[in-house]
């Protein structure tokens, strides 16, 4: 056990990305800004979900689930995995002290939940209660948490400390953890599943895209997660100069229309697609 900790420390030491001498004031400060000090093994990670897990079975399994389903069952699928999310959104609007947010959330679900057929339809969004998300990594950046060192892991993938630990609490939060404790551990299993498959068919044009455009498509991902993560911590009040540059990519994003890219307000399929 002590040889296999020494072996990861030093392979993850090795992978440390290398500070920039300070005489180059530019290099030092894009660096900063970049805050990934792991940065190679971030890549490695990154490569594996991108050739391996994404390429291989995600993506595929994305593009058919597009396929064979309509319109109409996508959208339900949507809307009934956003009414189970209710109450950790609930409990972080709380916690973060939006009351008017949280009486939105409760009147969705009750809308939704009723009217709505168990959340499969969104008769809520037409009477005028927009949905919103909310998660703790989310309230943790409210309460002047800072994101940490950028980390990527297989599967969840953008997963920064601060974000890693807010989608380990919203698990608490969330009464379905408890409903199916040991025992119907498929249905857990299951709902991220669909949650990771439906948010990447959301996203194959888009991601396509970046793919395609973008000089480096690692750092394009990276900084159109921490643009999006800024978004939602502000609640989409965020002031477009204070955004990461983002100018090697020759894409318009656009945090409201078809060229956003879909996340659930986690690092997971994250906010994040979980690619």
């Amino acid at each position: 056990m002590a040889l296999a900790l020494v072996a990861g420390l030093a392979f993850t030491l090795g992978a440390c990305a290398t500070r920039p001498d300070p005489g180059d004031a530019a290099a030092v400060a894009a660096y900063e800004e970049a805050n990934d000090p792991v940065e190679p093994l971030n890549r490695y990670f990154f490569a594996v979900n991108d050739q391996l897990i994404d390429g291989l079975v995600l993506k595929p399994a994305a593009q058919g689930y597009d396929t064979v389903l309509p319109g109409f069952a996508k959208d339900s699928v949507r809307h009934f995995l956003d009414n189970l999310r209710t109450p950790v959104i609930l409990v972080n609007d709380v916690l973060q002290g939006e009351w008017d947010r949280a009486g939105t959330t409760i009147t969705r679900f009750g809308i939704n939940t009723t009217v709505g057929v168990g959340g499969l339809l969104d008769p809520a969004t037409g009477m005028g209660y927009e949905r919103h998300g909310e998660d703790f990594g989310q309230t943790l950046a409210v309460w002047g948490t800072g994101e940490g060192p950028y980390l990527f892991l297989p599967l969840l993938g953008p997963a920064p400390p601060r974000d890693l630990a807010g989608f380990a609490v919203d698990q608490a939060f969330d009464p379905l953890t408890y409903i199916y404790w040991n025992r119907d551990s498929w249905v857990p299993t299951t709902r991220f599943v669909v949650n990771g498959l439906d948010l990447r068919a959301r996203n194959l044009d888009t991601l396509d895209e970046i793919e395609r455009t973008s000089v480096d498509y690692y750092a394009a991902l990276r900084s159109l997660y921490r643009q999006s993560r800024n978004n939602e911590i502000a609640n989409g009040e965020i002031d477009p100069n204070k955004l990461p540059d983002i100018s090697d990519i020759d894409y318009e994003f656009d945090t409201e229309g078809e060229g956003a890219i879909e996340t659930e307000s986690a690092p997971a399929a994250g906010q994040n697609t979980g690619i």
